[in-house]
């Protein structure tokens, strides 16, 4: 029987593992990320200046990362956006009104948003921070419908036409 390794050291834990970085992508797909996101951004911002109600929020800048640089990912794909977005702010607002502004309720808003994302197995890292928006923005139930459900709406139409139309590949990879 052999004897299991020893765990690692803390001064060999804050090292990490020592593996090379990933490759950077080609210059022509940062530019395509770039171009498509910067134009999807750029429409949601038009869209609330032109309507006067508010089409995106912060964590839409990172999911716009998400979904015109990695499209292919399991967190770019459509059912997690949306619903990562929508689960996340309703854990904030519930939290807030129910419990009120404390940091504790903040907390427990981020531990059911996890949750709520890990077990319904739509995980979105961007819409996490969505509880922190609706609690700095002190935000109303009308948040979970506008900016939250119809940005990221939004977002995506705009993500599955760009992607469709300057990659070989097709987006999602699955609903």
């Amino acid at each position: 029987m052999s004897t299991p390794a020893p765990a690692p050291t803390w001064a060999q834990r804050l090292r990490g593992q020592g593996l090379a970085r990933p490759p950077r992508q080609a210059w022509p797909a940062i530019g395509r990320a770039a171009l498509g996101g910067g134009l999807a951004l750029a429409v949601l911002a038009w869209l609330t200046q032109a309507t006067g109600s508010p089409w995106m929020l912060g964590s839409l800048g990172a999911s716009s990362l998400m979904l015109f640089a990695f499209p292919d990912l399991p967190f770019s794909q459509p059912r997690h956006v949306l619903a990562g977005h929508v689960l996340s702010s309703a854990a904030g607002l519930l939290c807030l009104h129910l419990l009120g502004p404390a940091w504790w309720s903040l907390g427990l808003a981020m531990a059911l948003a996890f949750v709520a994302m890990l077990a319904l197995r739509v995980p979105h890292p961007p819409a996490a921070s969505n509880p922190v928006i609706v609690f700095l923005g002190q935000a109303g139930w009308s948040f979970l419908i506008m900016p939250t459900l119809v940005g990221a709406v939004a977002l995506l139409l705009m993500a599955w036409l760009y992607n469709n139309l300057t990659r070989p590949t097709v987006y999602p990879t699955y609903w």
